[in-house]
């Protein structure tokens, strides 16, 4: 577990990193270095998810996904989400149903449409892991006012916005 010396010293490190020189803008690096390290600390925690509840990192991909949903996913805009095969999506909520994170249910008069749903219980013990990331966006939060968290808010919608949009580097 990291210490608050630990924490205190990459936040130090991390202000100094990425603060911009005063009087100017704070550039497009700072923004991908500090973007980078947050993804990399939450990959850390994702994966660490996956492994203790012995799934593989796109399976928690795909959980995340369905917990954000706004209504139930069909399998079909999971592999879209995902940009995964039908048979990787079939094969991801195959591992999900048995370990008892979500559950596949025909909802409506088309009998062939499958509806996902993530379980209550998965959702307990998600919170129960992830409690030490909630607990550190609240210690961050908390040094910000509410005008400046309302433009993190937004700058952080339109990056998703916009990378929703990115087209998908050619291979």
């Amino acid at each position: 577990m990291t210490s608050a010396d630990s924490r205190q010293n990459r936040s130090s490190a991390s202000d100094s990193a990425a603060a911009p020189e005063p009087g100017h803008a704070a550039g497009l690096q700072a923004f991908a270095v500090e973007l980078r390290r947050m993804n990399g600390e939450i990959n850390r925690m994702t994966h660490g998810f996956a492994a203790h509840q012995q799934l593989h990192p796109t399976d928690v991909t795909a959980l995340a996904a369905i917990l954000d949903a706004p209504a139930p996913l069909t399998p079909g805009a999971l592999r879209e989400h995902l940009g995964l095969t039908s048979g990787a999506v079939t094969a991801c909520l195959d591992r999900l149903e048995r370990a008892g994170h979500i559950r596949r249910a025909r909802e409506s008069s088309d009998r062939r449409v499958v509806h996902v749903h993530y379980e209550a219980s998965a959702r307990m013990a998600a919170r129960d892991y992830f409690m030490p990331l909630a607990e550190a966006t609240e210690r961050a939060r908390s040094r910000f006012s509410e005008a400046e968290l309302t433009t993190v808010l937004r700058f952080l919608a339109a990056m998703n916005e916009e990378l929703s949009e990115a087209p998908a580097p050619r291979r």
